[in-house]
């Protein structure tokens, strides 16, 4: 590995998929490694910019069925055959979509397979969100708009209408799945937010928490249109990168602690720690059993989802000599796969012995 990631892991049971950049900072690289850890193919190409935060990729790949999607955080998209490595298609967002020149972070928002499309979110006055045909990469619709926000789409039904619902640059939205007009728009109270952490589907809401805004939770009426007013909120729990998951009705989330918060009672506060290791950027895995945190300096905690206090199960300093561990795991089954700074390793859940 040449260059601290930001971008997830991608993997499948035979693959691994992950991001990466050149020593001189000027070409994104993406790596795919076979289970055993042998590489199977690398792709490389000219990616020269300026963004805080560093300049390699942040949208995690995706697999979808024999190709893998990889979105840059300069505008290139690539649709890569996942056994071969070889380009079966390839977009630019600036260049096809009119998307912005500057943004801040780059393009974060990770592919999206909905009901036969692809939607990217370039974010062009005329190509805000784009559906595409996942095998040729041809247009289907393009909904106009304004530059994205940093999270990324999700596909969700309220209302008996299914939609994308996700960030452009200041409010929150909801779009037609089939035709990508936007349905609704819903501005937070304080603007300025950097709609970082990716919204999250409940039941029947919608589960947002931001930096300015903290989280809150929304209802939808029959039509499938946002209630502007929230069921709930926890002004607290604000971060301004990590997204928080959902597991038994309950929320976890980290920002500056990590927060257990009761979903469906309005987003009342179960527990709290503020334990060092949860006051910096954390990723969050939750199962109905446990929530994994991997830490900014490669710690891995276990903690019980089921406990009404805050209960820590295990733990397990993974990296000795790597920080700033920003890429998002990936759990395939009982093998965890997890970037580092540096290298990527692949933790057997099973017997605690990585490979």
């Amino acid at each position: 590995m040449s260059n601290p990631a930001l971008a997830g892991v991608a993997a499948t049971r035979d693959t691994i998929i992950v991001a990466d950049r050149d020593p001189a900072d000027r070409v994104d690289i993406f790596r795919c490694f076979n289970a055993d850890g042998s590489e199977r193919w690398t792709i490389r190409y000219p990616a020269p910019g300026n963004l805080d935060y560093g300049n390699s990729s942040r949208a995690t790949p995706l697999v979808h069925g024999d190709l893998v999607y990889l979105s840059g955080a300069q505008g290139h998209f690539h649709a890569v055959e996942l056994a071969t490595g070889k380009i079966r298609w390839k977009k630019h967002f600036q260049r096809d979509f009119g998307g912005p020149e500057k943004l801040s972070w780059g393009f974060c928002s990770s592919p999206l397979i909905a009901d036969d499309r692809l939607v990217i979110h370039p974010g062009g006055p005329q190509a805000a969100i784009v559906a595409l045909a996942p095998g040729t990469g041809e247009t289907l619709w393009k909904s106009p708009g304004r530059p994205p926000g940093h999270s990324s789409l999700l596909l969700a039904t309220f209302g008996g209408q299914k939609q994308i619902v996700g960030y452009d640059v200041e409010s929150l939205g909801g779009w037609d799945l089939a035709t990508g007009k936007r349905l609704w728009t819903l501005k937070p109270d304080r603007p300025g937010d950097f709609n970082v952490p990716t919204p999250i589907i409940g039941d029947e809401n919608l589960i947002v928490a931001t930096e300015n805004n903290g989280a809150r939770i929304y209802g939808f009426d029959a039509q499938g249109l946002i209630n502007p007013k929230p069921l709930g909120r926890h002004d607290d729990l604000r971060p301004d990168c990590p997204s928080p998951v959902l597991a038994n009705q309950r929320l976890f989330g980290v920002s500056g602690g990590l927060f257990c918060l009761d979903a469906p009672q309005h987003l009342t506060e179960i527990w709290h720690s503020d334990a060092e290791e949860f006051q910096e950027y954390a990723s969050v895995i939750a199962s109905p059993h446990y929530v994994l945190v991997t830490t900014l300096k490669g710690r891995l905690i276990l903690v019980n989802a089921r406990s009404d206090k805050f209960e820590k199960v295990s733990e397990l300093q993974l990296f000795e000599d790597e920080a700033g561990l920003y890429a998002h795991p990936a759990l395939v089954g009982r093998r965890l796969y997890v970037r580092g700074s540096k290298s990527l390793v692949c933790l057997d859940l099973d017997d605690s012995k990585s490979h």
